[in-house]
Order: structure tokens, then C-alpha cells, then sequence
């Protein structure tokens, strides 16, 4: 190694250097900056420390280069001061780090994986293998380099009461853990396709989307069963680190990173260990308020403000360990600027618990003083309704969640069984809502459950002396005595602001935003478009059964029709069940009643006595938006499970008209069967791309009417699919899709348009 002497700076020894003076001249490099840790620290070296000379490691992402990324951060608005400062970009990535330049004099590592529930592959990926890679390269440059390791404070894991700054006390192997972690994708992935993970979900995606066909229900299982793999790995992650003393895989696979740190110290090189708390908005610089990205505490505050977090499973005196980003950074700097003696690892940590703490209490407190002042608004209903915590501890949370999860799981089972209507989607809209906000109380509680119940004092008494250590105009400048902090001040005037700001402003920006007249057809750029209509529940609220009876009820006496319909009535259990295991055998069972007649007379019965009936029972706002199509000079296409017959009267409206076509012998009397197979469920796409391909038009640009979770592969095949009046399962699909919702009324009601969300607008 370079001694001291040969490759430091004049003023390393001088107690009295400032912190610009020790690093003047320093070559140091930074990873993890386009992170808001990462940002933050640059911001502040380009402006308080100019004399550095800075590199960065960033990996490429996408088609965009790392320089580019690099270019793309330094033109925001908090870099304005500074926009022509010089960084060196090192395009590389952390997994397989490239070559360092060689007059390197430190390294800042703050890259890794933040999430508390990583894919436990991920988390050994980025906090282990990562940091050992980047050491190798350091120790490459053969330069005698600082290297300052980023960390977190609840390394310590599961313990209580005062934590030291130093090496966390356990005997895990990290060599025999990250084998293990590095192994599990290939294992959960072998058991995934086992025949009892495989078949379970396999049978639950039939369930929920066989009536859509076959092969959408296999892809409904293949994405289940990547989901499966990925929360498997989340789960597997957890429960080891737990049984380790941990609180999650994000804790474990950093205790274990700082393992590398250390073993690369006991090699005579000079590293310092920096453990921040819970990071969170800056006190003042660049602003105050300055955050980028939704951190530990963002999502439970603008959950409360919303009215969705009724309770939180901590004690009102427990202290939640948080730091703003500017202390940490600050602390940083002058770690940087003050590095250890070789062979002996620093520890830095950087808390609030131990000498200024913030209890749950005091954060609700403010919170709730804020909102009460400057509330949300709830719609037209007025300000939210703000929850009222009692802090019950988490073992009432844990049971009065799982009591709402299973009250939940009944009223979903029950609502697949009620009749299609306006209230079953209402019904559907509210039970979702209550559905997304169970799914988050059970992520956030179990994330935070183990840090909302620890009773945890990070002694931070090397920082503190590191801080009195400063010169008073290094005090000011970087400051990060966590002591002196006005918590309710920050919280109340500044951190709870800054949070819902944007939120706030996308609110109003929604206000703004003109909804689409439900007439108006949106511009395609393609002259040749097509659009797509389904025939039962989408242009007229009618079904086969009903279609079979206003046919063979035309040519009956009175007793005998009470008598057709009774006898209809008594099948209608079977066609139920013949609808939900397929479309195809409903239409098929059906059609069956239609042996014996003659086909001539069919199309006679429709042309003489049902013609006004059908074209009265249209809903005006499906026939307004056909001949909205035709004005516009698009091909109208009907694509129906009705007999042709039925569809006679709607010639003049459509193009074409694809419909089910019975089968007749040389007398033309109808068989009881079909010509050709029924076109439902994914037929209707296909159906869709192969006559878009002889047409010569684009799919993309078509439209697409349908109201039944059965018709999914018809609007999955167009670029402009519209869910009329759908039932539950398209009601859900269509909202998570964004796809436009519309209820066409029946004949005498005005149409609606709903947005994504599921709300109206007329």
C-alpha cells in the first residue's frame, strides 16, 4: 500500500483542517446516486466541497446510459448552483462491478436494496456479492483507499434496549448463508412447477377465467405462479432471517455485507461502517423538505391523512429512530474527511432515539394536527373523516386485521354469486376499496411490525464526538446533531407538507382533467379502423335463453306458453352450470332446442314479428356510438353467439356480422346443431386478428364493446377496448387495465362513462 504520507493530503493530521481542506484535491467515488441518499451526497460535495474530484458508478439502465442518467440528474433543479461541475461516470453495475480508476483516494458505497422484503436471491445479490466485488476492485487499484460503507442501524436485528457503535455480535457463516440465499430462485422455481403448487393454482385460474378460455386461464396461471415465486423467495428470506435474530432479509443481508467490510479491514485497509435510522426528509438543504421518492413513514402518513390507517400496531412510547437525509449526508462528509487508522474499522451511528427521541405518539400527534388543519378532500362528502389511534398493541391489530380479512373473503365469494347489475358493481367498487386497503394494512403492518415494537437506543456517541470534534464553521455547515431537532416543527411544518404536496397537486390536476364526452370517439392516426361490438348485454340486455323464447313463444297459444316457459325454467340450473364451466356448451345446450325447425321460418318469425322488438330492446347510446363508427368511415362488426336469424334487423348497423349459424339438413330443417363452432372466449380474438389481417387493418387501432369477463380476449385484442355494463370479473379487470367503462342504459335512460376508478360521469 501508498503510505499516508505519499498519498494523502497535507492537512489528514492537522485537527484543526477543516473538512474542505482534508478532502481538497481527494478523488473519491460515489455509488448509489441516482438514490436519494446517493443524490443528496453529491448535491452536497458539489457545493460545499468543490475541490473534490468525483466519480460515480452507474449502470446503464435500459437504452439509457449511464452518462446519460448522470446528465439527466444534474439538470434538476437542486444541481442549478452547480450545473457546471465536472463528474467522471463509471458505467458498470454493482453485481459485476467494472474496473475503478486507479488514483482513486475513496469510495462512498451507498447503492443496495432498501426494500425490507426482497426476493431473498436479490437482497444477498446487491448487499453482499455487491460489496464484496466492489472491494476486489478497490484492492485492484492497489491504492491505499477509504472506503466508507453505508449501512443501516437496525443491523443489530431482533435485540432491545442500547446498541453500540461497533460490530454486530453474532456467529452467523456468511459464506454458507449467501450459498444458500444464492440458491433458493432455482429451488423455489423447481417446486413452482411441482404438481402441487402447479395444479392448485392451475385450478383456481380455470376457475376465475376458464369462461374466457383455456389459454387465458393459462396465462392467468403462469403469471400466478411467477407471483408465487417471487413471494415465496420474500417469504423464505424472512423466516430465515428471523430465525437468525433479524427483523427481515433487508437487516440480515446488510449484517452480513458488513461482515465483508470488516474481513476487508482486518487485511490492513481503512473502512468506516455508517448507520443511519430511518432517513427520511431534509431538515434544510437542499430545501426543506427535500425528499425524492416515498420512503419507511411516507405511505402510513398519506394513508392516515386519506382516512385508511385506523390503527398501527405500536406502543405510544415507542420511539421511531428518524433522521433527515441533510444529518446523514453531513455525517457522511465528514466521516469521509476523517478516516480511521488501518486495520481497524470505524462505526458511525446516525439516530435520534438515544438523546432526542420521537415516540409514535408525538409522530401521530403531529401528524393529526396537520391533517386536522389541512385536510384531504373526500369527494363531495367534504373533508376525510380523520381515525383516532388508542395504540392497542399489536396483538389486537394482528386480530381485528385478520377478522376484517376473513369478513372480507366471504363478502367477495358472495358477490360472485349476485345477478349482473349497477348495485353488484357498486357492491363490487366498495368491497374492492375495503379489499386495497386490508392488502395495505397487512404489507405495511408486517413490514413495520418488528420496527413499530423495538425497543431499540442506537448509542451514537462516536458521531456526537466526531460532530464537537468540527470546527464551529463546519458545525453550520454540515451539521448532524440530531439533538437540536424541533420534531413536531419538522414533522407539523415541513416533512408532512413536502409529502403531500405532489399528492395534492395530482388531486387537483385530476379535477382539472376533462373526461371525455361519452360520444366522443378518441382520434386514431390509421384511415382503415374497425370496431367490435358484442351482441347480448353489450347493445341490448337479452341472453340466449331469452332470444330462444321470443322465437318460440311467437308461434304459441297462451297455456302452451306458460307451459315452454315453465319448461325453459326448469333447465335454467343447468345452463347455469353449463355457462360457468364454458360459454361454448351453454350455446350449444341451447341450440339444441332449435331441432326440428325450419330455418326459412325462423328468419320469417324475425322478419314479421320480431324486428321492432329487437331493434327496440337496443340501448339508443350503443346504436348512437355504431353510427358514430360508420360517420367516422369505421368498419362496424357485430360478433355474436346469437343464431344468424336473430340478427336480420341489425344488418343495416354492421359491415359484418359474425353470428352462430345452425345447422339444417338437405330440407333445410335445423339438426339441433351447430355449422361451425360457437365464437366465444378467446375464438373472439382470434376471430379479431385474423379478419383485422385480411382487412388490412391494424388491431391496435380498432375498438372493441363487450360486458362479459368471457369477451376478455375480445378487448384484449384492440387497442381501444370499452367495458359495456360489465359483469364483476371485467368490472375488475377493465379498472386495473384502465380500460373505459360505460353503461349503456336501457332504452329511456341516458348512457354514463366511468373512469378507471369505477366512478361516473354523465
Amino acid at each position: 500500500m501508498t503510505s499516508d504520507l505519499a498519498q494523502g493530503n497535507d492537512h489528514d493530521d492537522d485537527p484543526r483542517a477543516s473538512i474542505r481542506e482534508r478532502l481538497a484535491g481527494q478523488h473519491v467515488l460515489l455509488t448509489g446516486v441516482t438514490g436519494f441518499v446517493g443524490e443528496a451526497l453529491l448535491h452536497l460535495l458539489l457545493t460545499e466541497v468543490p475541490d473534490v474530484r468525483l466519480s460515480v458508478l452507474v449502470r446503464p439502465k435500459g437504452s439509457i446510459s449511464g452518462a446519460d442518467r448522470i446528465a439527466k440528474l444534474l439538470a434538476k433543479p437542486i444541481f442549478e448552483a452547480v450545473s457546471d461541475a465536472t463528474v467522471d461516470v463509471v458505467e458498470g453495475d454493482l453485481s459485476d462491478p467494472p474496473p475503478l480508476p486507479d488514483d482513486l483516494d475513496a469510495v462512498v458505497h451507498s447503492a443496495g436494496d432498501v426494500s425490507f422484503d426482497p426476493p431473498v436471491d436479490e437482497g444477498f445479490t446487491t448487499n453482499v456479492v455487491g460489496v464484496r466485488g466492489l472491494l476486489r476492485r478497490i484492492c485492484e487499484t492497489g491504492r491505499d483507499v477509504h472506503y466508507l460503507h453505508v449501512s443501516t442501524a437496525y443491523v443489530s436485528g431482533r435485540r432491545r434496549g442500547h446498541i453500540p457503535e461497533g460490530p454486530v455480535d453474532h456467529s452467523v457463516d456468511p459464506e454458507a448463508e449467501l450459498a444458500w440465499g444464492l440458491a433458493q430462485r432455482a429451488a423455489v422455481e423447481e417446486r413452482s412447477r411441482g404438481v402441487e403448487v402447479i395444479s392448485r393454482l392451475r385450478k383456481q385460474a380455470e376457475r376465475e377465467h376458464g369462461r374466457a378460455g383455456l389459454m387465458t386461464a393459462a396465462a392467468a396461471a403462469e403469471e400466478a405462479r411467477k407471483k408465487w415465486v417471487k413471494d415465496e423467495l420474500v417469504r423464505l428470506g424472512s423466516e430465515r432471517a428471523r430465525s437468525l435474530g433479524w427483523t427481515d432479509a433487508y437487516t440480515f443481508t446488510k449484517a452480513l455485507g458488513e461482515r465483508v467490510v470488516e474481513a476487508h479491514a482486518a487485511q490492513g485497509n481503512r473502512a468506516t461502517i455508517f448507520r443511519p435510522a430511518i432517513i427520511e426528509s431534509a431538515l434544510s438543504r437542499p430545501h426543506p423538505g427535500w425528499i425524492e421518492g416515498f420512503k419507511m413513514a411516507e405511505p402510513l402518513i398519506l394513508a392516515y391523512g386519506r382516512g385508511e390507517l385506523p390503527l398501527f400496531p405500536a406502543a405510544a412510547d415507542t420511539a421511531i429512530d428518524i433522521v433527515p437525509v441533510d444529518h446523514v449526508v453531513a455525517s457522511i462528509v465528514a466521516c469521509l474527511a476523517h478516516p480511521p487508522v488501518h486495520g481497524d474499522p470505524a462505526y458511525f451511528h446516525l439516530a435520534s432515539g438515544d438523546r432526542n427521541p420521537v415516540t409514535f405518539e408525538m409522530l401521530y400527534e403531529s401528524v393529526r394536527e396537520y391533517f386536522s388543519e389541512e385536510p384531504f378532500a373526500a369527494g363531495d362528502r367534504g373533508a376525510v373523516r380523520l381515525p383516532e389511534w388508542t395504540f392497542p398493541g399489536g396483538a389486537s391489530v394482528e386480530r381485528m386485521l385478520s377478522t376484517g380479512e376473513k369478513v372480507h373473503k366471504v363478502a367477495d365469494t358472495l358477490l360472485g354469486l349476485a345477478p349482473r347489475g349497477d348495485r353488484t358493481r357498486g357492491w363490487a367498487r366498495d368491497l374492492d376499496r375495503q379489499g386495497r386497503r386490508l392488502r395495505f394494512l397487512r404489507r405495511y403492518l408486517d413490514l413495520y411490525k418488528e420496527y413499530a415494537q423495538a425497543d431499540l437506543r442506537f448509542v451514537d456517541a462516536n458521531t456526537l464526538a466526531l460532530y464537537r470534534s468540527l470546527s464551529p464553521a463546519d458545525r453550520e455547515t454540515f451539521a448532524f446533531d440530531t439533538a437540536v431537532i424541533d420534531w413536531h416543527e419538522y414533522l407539523h411544518d415541513i416533512h408532512v407538507p413536502s409529502v403531500t404536496k405532489p399528492v395534492r397537486e395530482l388531486d387537483e390536476l385530476r379535477k382539472l382533467r376533462k373526461k371525455p364526452a361519452p360520444g366522443r370517439l378518441p382520434r386514431v392516426k390509421e384511415e382503415r379502423v374497425a370496431a367490435f361490438f358484442d351482441l347480448d348485454g353489450t347493445l341490448m340486455s337479452s341472453n340466449v335463453i331469452e332470444t330462444y323464447l321470443w322465437l318460440r313463444l311467437g308461434e304459441l297459444s297462451g297455456t302452451k306458453k306458460a307451459g315452454e316457459i315453465a319448461r325453459m325454467a326448469g333447465k335454467v340450473p343447468g345452463y347455469v352450470w353449463a355457462d360457468r364451466s364454458e360459454r361454448s356448451s351453454l350455446l350449444r345446450t341451447v341450440y339444441k332446442e332449435y331441432a326440428g325447425a325450419r330455418l326459412s321460418e325462423l328468419d320469417e318469425i324475425v322478419d314479421e314479428r320480431l324486428t321492432t322488438h329487437i331493434l327496440g330492446r337496443l340501448a339508443p347510446d350503443a346504436v348512437r356510438r355504431i353510427r358514430e363508427h360508420r360517420a367516422a368511415g369505421h368498419v362496424t362488426v357485430l360478433v355474436t353467439g346469437a343464431i344468424r336469424p336473430l340478427t336480420r334487423p341489425l344488418l343495416p348497423l354492421f359491415d359484418h356480422i359474425e353470428a352462430a349459424d345452425l345447422a339444417v339438413d338437405s330440407r333445410g330443417i335445423c339438426t339441433g346443431h351447430l355449422a361451425s363452432s360457437p365464437l366465444v372466449g378467446e375464438s373472439r380474438g382470434s376471430f379479431v386478428r385474423e379478419w383485422s389481417r385480411r382487412e388490412g387493418i391494424s388491431p391496435s387501432d380498432c375498438f372493441a364493446y363487450a360486458d362479459s369477463h368471457s369477451d376478455l380476449p375480445l378487448l384484449a385484442a384492440v387497442g381501444h377496448p370499452v367495458a359495456v355494463r360489465p359483469d364483476v370479473p371485467l368490472f375488475r379487470h377493465a379498472k386495473k387495465s384502465h380500460w373505459t367503462i360505460v353503461d349503456w342504459d336501457s332504452p329511456g335512460h341516458s348512457s354514463r362513462t366511468l373512469d378507471p376508478a369505477g366512478r361516473t360521469s354523465r
